[in-house]
């Protein structure tokens, strides 16, 4: 089965929302405010500073997403690009769809020029989704996530 990677549109702010709730209650499990997430999806897809969306297709329905935003490094004089919101509808599994959005991810990364490197964070206890990042070459940083929420 072809997977067909697109750039979303403001047409698919609907299904994006949908994905991202759905990967935030399978990983860990949250329950997202779905006003909260609508705008949120609507504000990315309407402001490429943002970020964007790409979304993977099977016969014209949308299979997958991922997500990425960007973080200007002043040590490298570049962009990392940050993966997020990546979600494959539960029978879309094991049919090449993230390896597909990766790909093309990594692509325009390289020929974009000023990009430095992708990263990404991944559940502590996510070990499947951990190997598969392993699989596609990248690597675990010596790094631990702080935040401070709500603001």
């Amino acid at each position: 089965m072809p997977v067909n990677v697109r750039r979303a549109k403001p047409a698919d702010a609907a299904i994006v929302a949908e994905f991202n709730r759905l990967m935030a209650l399978e990983t860990e499990n949250k329950v997202l405010d779905p006003k909260v997430l609508a705008q949120g999806v609507a504000a990315v897809l309407a402001d490429s500073n943002k970020g964007f969306y790409l979304v993977a297709e099977i016969d014209g329905t949308v299979a997958g997403q991922i997500g990425i935003t960007m973080e200007w490094s002043d040590w490298r004089n570049g962009w990392f690009w940050w993966i997020q919101s990546v979600y494959v509808r539960a029978s879309s599994r094991r049919l090449g769809v993230f390896r597909t959005l990766y790909e093309r991810v990594y692509r325009l990364a390289h020929e974009d020029g000023n990009v430095i490197g992708l990263r990404l964070y991944v559940e502590e206890n996510n070990h499947a989704a951990q190997e598969t990042y392993r699989r596609l070459g990248m690597e675990r940083m010596n790094f631990l996530l702080f935040h401070r929420w709500p603001m």
